[in-house]
């Protein structure tokens, strides 16, 4: 059984998903896992299929054809073991008013720790009493078992206070 990660990106119209749901249903896979979205009139995204091994070049080929509609590009998928075996899995959620940089102190701030983040999803929404625009975001990451999450928790919450936003750890 082979696992492949699709990246798939195009202007947004209907039928998007389903014409790449029919190819990988008529070569015999299977959708497991997916994020998708509509951003500024782009449809964008990632799913997690399987498919025996036969059935791995047909499924590329028929994806290939999707051109037009679709640009699918396709990684070879590992499947890590189960989260809560080997790892614990935190969520750190972030609200303030927006302003260029906030992505990347929060990142950087995890990735200084040698952390891997699952989900990154972030938004802009107006601020209706305050006016202006606000950020918000929720990140989803791992740390090793028997490892301490109080150094991140830590340096997110000093960044909180740095770049003037609420942050809330879970």
């Amino acid at each position: 059984m082979a696992h492949l990660v699709l990246t798939v990106v195009g202007d947004d119209r209907p039928g998007l998903v389903n014409a790449l749901a029919e190819q990988v249903s008529a070569a015999g896979g299977n959708w497991e896992r997916s994020e998708l979205a509509e951003l500024a009139g782009a449809f964008a995204g990632i799913v997690l299929v399987s498919i025996d091994d036969e059935s791995e070049a047909d499924l590329i080929a028929a994806l290939e054809g999707l051109d037009g509609m679709l640009r699918v590009t396709v990684h070879g998928g590992r499947i890590a073991p189960a989260a809560d075996a080997v790892e614990r899995a935190l969520e750190v959620t972030v609200l303030g008013n927006d302003r260029p940089g906030i992505v990347r102190d929060v990142t950087a701030a995890i990735a200084a720790h040698a952390l891997s983040i699952d989900t990154f999803r972030s938004r802009t929404l107006e601020a209706p009493m305050a006016g202006g625009t606000l950020f918000e975001a929720t990140v989803a990451f791992r740390v090793p078992a028997g490892a301490d999450a109080a150094p991140v928790t830590a340096a997110l919450e000093e960044l909180a206070g740095e770049i003037q936003v609420d942050l809330s750890v879970a």
